[in-house]
This record gives structure tokens, sequence and C-alpha cells, in this order.
């Protein structure tokens, strides 16, 4: 573990995660495999340059990925957007050994609905995973919730997933003022085949191929088949010849919501210099519609997917999630599925697979 006031950094053999104290932001995740550094979580270009007074800190030091709760807009509790995990600071607890590893506890400084917010990274020796969980203690009332995992996709890639239920713009698209940005999908829009996403322009547009055009802000949110134990997405990215995968729980996070910002934000910070990034976002939470409309009844939670975590004085909420990174063959061009083999996680191509160290206990716990 190294530390220097603002950035704590937890280490095993072959893996290092920081995190920025300040807002909860993962600053870093790097791997080392097969004699490569890699290190594909996106990095906002202004987190070195000084913002107008008014910009919310998750903005101001975005990277990595972090604790939204709420997850999107802040309407009940008078917390920035995204909510005080991703704006405010964090406490590190400790950082002790395992066998073959080390965890790293962080504790946020203010609370969420009146409950203790903790935040846990377990790495470990020749495991490309961060084991991420989130334990919220107490408090009272419901919050929407969600981990806003970011990819850098310099030079795109091929995205895919474990079956999801169907696929679902919000109601608002992501920029409507064609001066300060640029939206192309339809919004509200309902559909099964993220080939087929329906555009504005009366087009459809292939969202598994990253990016799907040029400057562009847009997202969808896509909930999961009932029934299923394990849940996967992955981003395959092809000039760089490696993967990030999210690995969860659907009864943790029942949804995983797209967001593919490429340029299309016009205003600052963003000034049309935000490309290439996907975020990976695992959620909790009614579309981007905001705190009140996540733990009131929605045509989300009336299909039976739940879209907030509820708080009692007496109980706990465990939300876990895993975070992989590695190579793939220079040959690989997509992932068509993830298997939990035993300590393994085999990860499938058309034609071809591998295998790498995972602790199957961690997601699937008791």
């Amino acid at each position: 573990m190294t530390a220097n006031g603002e950035f704590v950094t937890a280490t095993a053999d072959g893996i290092s995660v920081t995190l920025d104290l300040a807002v909860g932001h993962i600053r870093s995740l790097v791997v080392e495999r097969g004699g490569r550094e890699i290190a594909p979580l996106h990095r906002a270009p202004w987190i070195e340059e000084a913002q107008e007074p008014d910009t919310p800190a998750h903005l101001a030091r975005l990277s990595g990925d972090f604790l939204c709760a709420p997850f999107g807009l802040s309407d009940i509790d008078g917390s920035p957007a995204h909510g005080w995990p991703a704006n405010s600071s964090w406490k590190h607890l400790e950082t002790r050994s395992i066998e073959g590893g080390s965890v790293a506890r962080f504790e946020l400084e203010k609370q969420v609905m009146g409950a203790r917010v903790t935040k846990e990274f377990t790495v470990r020796d020749g495991h490309p995973f961060l084991y991420q969980r989130h334990l919220f203690s107490g408090g009272e009332g419901a919050v929407s919730v969600g981990l806003h995992m970011m990819v850098s996709l310099p030079q795109g890639g091929h995205l895919s997933f474990s079956p999801k239920r169907f696929i679902e713009t919000p109601v608002d698209p992501q920029e409507a003022d064609p001066a300060r940005g640029r939206s192309l999908l339809a919004y509200p829009a309902h559909f099964q085949d993220l080939k087929k996403a329906p555009r504005a322009d009366g087009g459809t547009a292939n969202l598994v191929c990253y990016p799907f055009d040029r400057n562009y802000e847009d997202c969808v949110m896509m909930p999961e088949v009932p029934g299923r134990a394990f849940a996967w997405g992955a981003a395959l990215r092809h000039r760089e010849h490696d993967l990030v995968l999210s690995l969860k729980r659907p009864e943790d996070f029942p949804s995983t919501l797209l967001w593919m910002s490429n340029g299309g934000r016009y205003y600052s910070p963003w000034n049309s210099r935000h490309r290439g990034v996907l975020g990976l976002e695992e959620v909790r939470s009614y579309l981007l519609s905001g705190h009140k409309a996540s733990i009131a009844p929605n045509p989300f939670s009336d299909q039976g997917i739940p879209t907030s975590i509820g708080l009692t004085a007496d109980g706990e909420v465990d939300l876990r999630q895993a975070t992989g990174i590695m190579p793939v063959p220079a040959s690989w061009d997509r992932v068509t599925d993830v298997e939990v083999r035993g300590k393994t996680l085999a990860v499938l191509s058309d034609n071809d697979e591998f295998s790498v160290p995972y602790d199957p206990d961690f997601i699937l716990h008791a």
C-alpha cells in the first residue's frame, strides 16, 4: 500500500488500484499480464485544469469508476448529481494483507440517507480482477445506486453482454440543444437488439461496435433477464488487444447502463474533447430519471426490476462487482461468453478461449 494524503494505492502481484480520496474515484487500475501493462480505464482530459467554482466535484475529477448514490439526478437529499459518494471525501480506514493479496477499506465522510458507506477493494496475486464491495450500514429510506465505470476506447472496440431483458433509452436525449451538443439515438425508445438501435433520423445504429458514429452523446439502459445468478459485460479493444470485463450479481445491480460519450458535448469542460469513452455502468436505478423517480413506482419496478435499495436503522446492504482487465489474442474480435469454472474464469470467443484466476465466492457470496 502507498499513500500521499490524496491518493491511496493497493497492490498485489500483477495488479494495482489507486483511489482519489477527494471524491472516491478510481484514478487508475493497472494489470500486468503477459509481459504487458494494461490500464484501459478512462481519465477526463481536464482533471489537472482549474474549473469553474460551480463545477460538480465528480465532473472536475472524473476518472475510472466510482459509486453513485443516488445514481444520476439528486432531487431529495441536497447532494450533487450522483450523490455524496461521487463528490465528497473518503477516509482511508486500513490496508491489510490477506493470504495472496491485500484489502483496502475506505469510509465516506458524509452519510447517504443516514447510512454509513464503506468501500472495500480486494486485489489478489495473479488475479487480473479488482474485487469491489460497497456496504451501506443503517440509514432510513431508499436510494438508487450505481457504479460508474468508464473505459477508454480511443481506437474503438466491440461490446458484448450476457442476455438482457430489453434495451431502452431515457425520455430525454443526453443533449437536446444543438448549440450545446448532439445525441443521435431516438428518445424514448424500447427495443431488443443492440445491433438495431433506433436513431432519431429514422435509421438504426449498431451499438455493439463502438463508436457507432462521430460526435455524439447517447445512453441506453439494459435490465437483466430474470433468474440469472451471474451477469457480465465486455469491452474488447481491437487495436490494443485487451479486454475489460464487468462481473456482477443481477440481484445487486439489476441493469447495465451504457453511456457513449464521443465528442458530443460542446460546452465546458467537455469542449468536444471527451471522445472514445464508454460508461459500462452497473446500476439499480430507473434510467437517468433521478432519486425520486427511482424510489417511487415506475415502469421498471412495475415489471419487477429493482430500481433502488432500502435502508433501515439496523440493516446492511452489501453490493459487489468485479472488474477484470486482461490481454486477448490478436485474432479476437469479440467475446461470446464468460463462464465460471471452479477457481478460474473462462473467456470465450467464436473459435478460442482462455482462463484466468478468479475468486468464485466474491460475487456469488451467501
